[in-house]
């Protein structure tokens, strides 16, 4: 029976090609997509589980208001390492990170910047179970000036030799002892580390103090240890190791719960690890994150595609109910069962499902590449996993079933009588299913429309809005420290070219990724006891020329100058500052305090002041999804990190050809490695401009689908419409008034679908926004645009067949009457 219903399937299919051709298209590109993004999102979902005992390791996250600021960071005190397993016992072990950007790596001679470089304490394989391939467990990272290495970067400095007990040497003086090379960190990890330095001989991290946050602190609880009861114990820690601390800086009297009274806080809990890739978008995270909400938006996207294109099958499949209605009745008369007609139908469906992924694989293989260039992945088809072939006959059966199911039982619930005597009848219900279901294709093709406009408008906002600095015309150059003593003369020797206007060198830049570093300050005349009165800034070192070269704007006041040789004590605050240290008159001239010291000596006897010369305007330094901070800038005797320069010239190429060849002559051997301040700014953004991207291609595939569909059932409801266009036209109907009737039905759902999908895109993308705090408000252009051009889309497609239609001889179409 089942090699029967094959037979009769296979006919049907080579029978109505053209139909058989729109269904094969429309299913086999809706199930490529779908796998695609399903590929996508187990991948995802999969980030950190090959860690050993994953469930068991855990990240501590600061949550801390301070000095009218607010983190929500990584970063923890450098003593939480220890004292988490001596003070509980749920703590198997704690392993510490301080990032301090890259460095440069060399064997002998030639350097090679590294940017996967991490600090790490001795306890680093203990907690993630990392597998070591040379070098003990105990011994690796336990010892000063040594280091772990991954796989690829001993084959890279060493390769087809053992790569244990020899040295490496970081930024041309510091050198490094190999004590052990471990397996390389996969992919789908938060974190990707070639080389770990010990933190034994990290001067920063022996440090007691408990007020200072610069280490990324993970921890893995015991098997049996509640890690709810453990985020309860984190408080009475914070409280043990803070308020000394506090009362040793602040006087006696100083208390953790004063603090908090003044609308302080300082807390910690535990972060799974497990949740970090998906779940956190933290101040301090070693690499971008992406989101759960995606996942949840992508997988229904997927699905939505799948449904649209089951949904031209159904459509196709009841609109030509009357073509199968006549077989259905003869089968009927025949003897065959209701149940017989059923299994037939879907064995239809389900042998166009699988010649659909047959057809998709090839397809998937050939847009996962340009998918991964645009997520910033390297997914491949899991062809080695068995489990892979069980989803794929799974899939088409289900997708076969899910296409099938409806059209079977409609198909098969036709009456012989009826049938034969010639009164076949959509009836109402059928067509009005058929329409929702057009309506419903486009509903959700219109929704991935407005979702497309609106990240690139939010894109095109954070572009062109003004950020308080000129990003474009300025070139950057890293690691200006392998200059050495040679920094100023490498940048008076570019600024001698007429094609530069000035430059600066210092590590801290308007844009993610750059330096930064912060501590409280407070107003003459203030109580630094009182915490209001503190205002925590970002602390930026600068040489004379940093304000000129980034074309940031003097609010009040003026500029560092070499005229005035006691700005060495000066200090620019931005407007943010400015205000928030709520100044009694005129700001400049104005003095402000803090303590001076490293994190052990601080307190009020020993202080460091600044005069304030100028207010610079706010300029943006973060995502614009964040509020400006304050920030102060001074002069440093000795910036280092970053040289910029701005330049007046068209050709870039020879800038860049010009630097560089200084570069060369005064750092022969050092890496020359350079970008531009309007990219940095870019890729604090990329994430944005990626999910436009797929927003767009997806909208695109979601429409292509939809409109297969709308052509097909154009092409035949011309096709069962031949004779009445005909007797329209002898009656004198012209081929407009017969293109409008054919096209109107359809226009109509279209416009239906519209005012559906406005609302619920409306409140998915301002979900969205609210995320920034500064952005492009949705227009009513916007949804009016994506109205329009589903419309127009929708008559493009349905104008051919309707054109056809039209245009045809009404002789043809009557001469057997």
């Amino acid at each position: 029976m089942l090699k029967n219903y094959f037979k009769i399937a296979l006919r049907n299919l080579k029978k109505h090609k053209f139909y058989t051709f729109i269904n094969v298209l429309g299913l086999s590109v809706g199930v490529a997509v779908c796998m695609i993004i399903s590929i996508f999102v187990i991948n995802e979902l999969s980030y950190d589980k090959h860690f050993k005992d994953a469930d068991r390791i855990y990240r501590i996250h600061s949550d801390i208001i301070f000095g009218g600021n607010h983190w929500n960071m990584v970063q923890a005190p450098a003593p939480m390492v220890d004292a988490l397993p001596q003070e509980f016992p749920e703590v198997e072990y704690a392993v510490n990170f301080r990032q301090r950007g890259s460095y440069l790596v060399k064997k002998t001679d030639e350097n090679i910047k590294e940017d996967n470089v991490i600090w790490a304490s001795k306890d680093f394989f203990n907690v993630f179970g990392t597998r070591l391939l040379e070098g003990s467990p105990d011994g690796v990272l336990a010892e000063p000036n040594t280091m772990a290495i991954s796989k690829s970067a001993a084959e890279k400095y060493f390769p087809g030799e053992s790569a244990l007990g020899k040295s490496l040497i970081l930024d041309n003086d510091m050198d490094f002892r190999i004590s052990g090379v471990y397996e390389d960190i996969p992919q789908n990890t938060h974190f990707h580390f070639d080389f770990l330095l010990s933190m034994e001989g990290l001067e920063e991290a022996q440090t007691t103090s408990w007020l200072s946050n610069n280490f990324a602190t993970y921890l893995k609880i015991r098997d049996d240890a509640d890690p709810e009861n453990l985020n309860q114990k984190l408080k009475s820690l914070v409280k043990k190791n803070v308020e000394p601390e506090l009362s040793k800086v602040f006087g006696e009297g100083a208390t953790l719960d004063e603090m908090l009274a003044d609308g302080g806080k300082m807390e910690y809990d535990l972060q799974p690890l497990l949740d970090i890739h998906l779940k956190s978008d933290l101040m301090g995270e070693f690499e971008p994150n992406f989101n759960i909400t995606y996942i949840y938006l992508f997988v229904a996207i997927a699905l939505f595609i799948l449904v649209i294109a089951c949904i031209n099958f159904m459509n196709l499949s009841t609109a030509r109910s009357s073509n199968r209605a006549k077989e259905v009745g003869i089968r009927k008369v025949m003897g065959s069962f209701r149940s017989h007609l059923i299994r037939q139908f879907l064995m239809e469906s389900i042998l166009l499902s699988v010649i659909s992924f047959l057809i998709a694989i090839p397809l998937v293989a050939i847009l996962l590449p340009i998918f991964n260039d645009l997520a910033g992945r390297s997914l491949v088809l899991p062809f080695a996993q068995p489990l892979f072939y069980g989803v794929i006959v799974l899939g088409a059966i289900g997708t076969g079933i899910l296409a099938g199911i409806y059209p079977s039982f409609f198909l098969s619930g036709f009456k012989p009588i009826s049938i034969l005597k010639g009164q076949v009848s959509m009836g109402m219900k059928s067509g009005m299913i058929r329409s929702s279901l057009v309506v419903f294709q486009f509903s959700i093709s219109i929704i991935l429309i407005i979702a497309t406009v609106a990240v690139f408008n939010q894109l095109n906002y954070i572009q062109n809005k003004k950020i308080g600095f000129t990003k474009e015309q300025v070139i950057t150059v890293d690691d200006v420290y392998a200059l050495g003593d040679q920094a100023e003369s490498f940048k008076r020797e570019v600024l001698s070219s007429s094609m530069m206007e000035s430059g600066t060198i210092t590590g801290y830049l308007p844009v993610a990724g750059t330096w930064r570093s912060d501590t409280p300050w407070w107003a003459e005349g203030k109580d630094p006891k009182q915490t209001e009165n503190l205002v925590s800034l970002q602390n930026w070192q600068v040489d004379y020329d940093y304000i000129h070269t980034m074309g940031m704007e003097i609010a009040d006041g003026r500029d560092f100058s070499l005229d005035f040789p006691s700005d060495s004590s000066a200090v620019i605050l931005n407007e943010t500052a400015a205000s928030q240290f709520n100044f009694e008159g005129d700001p400049i001239g104005q003095k402000i305090y803090t303590m001076a010291g490293n994190n052990e000596t601080m307190n009020l006897d020993n202080l460091r002041e600044k005069t304030v010369v100028g207010i610079v305007k706010n300029f943006h330094f973060e995502s614009l999804k964040e509020n400006i901070g304050s920030v102060m800038i001074f002069l440093s005797e000795r910036p280092r990190g970053i040289a910029s320069f701005r330049f007046n010239s068209s050709n870039t190429d020879e800038v860049i050809n010009f630097i560089e060849a200084k570069w060369n002559e005064m750092a022969p051997g050092q890496p020359f490695t350079y970008s531009f301040l309007d990219d940095r700014f870019g890729k604090m953004y990329a994430s944005e401009s990626r999910l436009g991207k797929v927003f767009g291609i997806f909208a695109g595939f979601a429409i292509v689908i939809a409109c297969l569909g709308l052509f097909a059932l154009t092409a035949f409801t011309a096709e069962q419409r031949t004779k009445e266009i005909g007797i329209r036209k002898v009656l004198g109907s012209s081929i407009g008034s017969i293109i409008v009737l054919l096209s109107k039905e359809f226009t109509k759902l279209v416009v239906i679908a519209f005012l559906i999908a406005s609302p619920i895109a409306w409140w998915v993308m301002n979900k969205w926004l609210e995320d920034y705090e500064f952005k492009q408000e949705l227009g009513l252009s916007v949804f009016l645009g994506a109205g329009f051009f589903a419309i127009l889309i929708a008559l493009i497609t349905t104008s051919y067949q309707s054109i056809k239609a039209a245009t045809a001889n009404p002789v043809n179409s009557l001469k057997s009457e």
